[in-house]
């Protein structure tokens, strides 16, 4: 149990040095991103591969997931700028899609397991990382760089203090962070809440399928919320799922004992709304970034996300004994609240539009 919350933060804390390290050196900018995005896919997926002869140690273990969330830095980030080279407007309906497939590859493992074929772990560690590396490949031969790729702003660390105090882009990144406390460590902890559910109500369920059906959902969070963005803006797309998946933290421990049919609508609805407002998220901080530090900006937001995710994570490793796995996803609250609250200015902006006639 303990370790489950190390191995997740290892990853998280290779993203997050990752993500700087990139930022410094501006790769993406220096290089061809889909060309970074190839070769970040191929390394991570010989990282995640090394599992397979790694010792019996918890350390090596922790380092391989730790390289993993390093060249990852190359992958979502990298991906976001491939996705603004094409589209120089709808920005958030197409980085919707982007984080959509990205929850499917999230989900993905859950479904080779629960499709309970008999498969051991070994050889579902090899199709993850073959299917990485595939997608690195697809991604290089098929998708070139687009009509408006253009290079963003080197790291500055002036830029720290430069974008937060636009207030824009201060309400959207504290938004992105409430936002963040609350979806890796839910990510992380539900096959365990599901576990400690069938064991107090003695049902039996296929808790890995269970595990993709919720968590793929996701994707019609950040599609839906995607297109929906284009006609009632990605700030109330955002601030609405926020508000969800924050009500459903709230009711987590009276829902912990409903009869299976109810409890599943019920992690599916969490599911589309927890990462549904990601990439409406992303597509703020784009937006009302400095220009001349959009780069910088967005990395810093990004990483201290990430670096958020570590400590919820491990609050939630902590406590889980402590109060019980029925109250433990109280402890995600706190991050929609202040996100939400974080918002506050947007509210106006997004009343008057959604109260605008057609």
């Amino acid at each position: 149990m303990e370790s489950t919350g190390y191995i997740t933060a290892a990853v998280q804390f290779g993203f997050i040095l990752g993500t700087l390290v990139f930022a410094i050196l501006a790769i993406a900018d220096r290089y061809s991103p889909r060309l970074v995005f190839l070769s970040c896919a191929l390394l991570a997926s010989l990282a995640n591969s090394m599992l397979l002869v790694s010792p019996e140690s918890l350390d090596y273990l922790l380092i391989l997931r730790f390289i993993t969330g390093f060249f990852l830095a190359g992958i979502y980030p990298v991906g976001m700028k491939i996705a603004a080279g094409w589209y120089q407007h709808g920005l958030g309906r197409a980085l919707g899609y982007l984080v959509g497939a990205l929850v499917i590859g999230t989900a993905f493992p859950h479904l080779l397991r629960g499709l309970n074929i008999g498969l051991p772990w070994q050889q579902i560690l090899i199709s993850v990382s073959i299917l990485a590396a595939s997608g690195g490949v697809l991604m290089a031969k098929f998708v070139p760089d687009g009509p408006f790729t253009a290079g963003m702003s080197q790291f500055n660390p002036a830029a720290l203090w430069q974008a937060f105090r636009l207030p824009s882009f201060r309400a959207s990144a504290f938004g992105y962070f409430g936002h963040m406390w609350e979806l890796y460590s839910w990510w992380a902890f539900l096959p365990l809440w599901l576990v400690a559910y069938q064991q107090s109500t003695n049902t039996d369920i296929n808790i890995s399928m269970w595990c993709f059906l919720i968590i793929a959902a996701g994707m019609l969070g950040s599609v839906i919320g995607g297109i929906f963005s284009q006609k009632s803006g990605s700030a109330y797309v955002a601030m609405l799922q926020l508000g969800i998946s924050g009500i459903c933290c709230l009711l987590s421990p009276v829902f912990f004992n409903f009869d299976v049919p109810v409890i599943f609508l019920f992690l599916l609805v969490w599911g589309i709304t927890v990462v549904g407002d990601s990439p409406q998220f992303s597509t703020l901080n784009a937006q009302n970034a400095p220009p001349a530090y959009i780069g910088s900006a967005l990395t810093i937001v990004n990483s201290i996300g990430f670096l958020i995710t570590i400590f919820s994570i491990q609050l939630l490793n902590s406590f889980w004994f402590a109060i019980g796995p029925q109250w433990v996803f109280l402890l995600l609250l706190p991050g929609p609240v202040f996100g939400l609250l974080s918002m506050r200015h947007f509210w106006k902006k997004t009343a008057k539009k959604t109260a605008t006639p057609n």
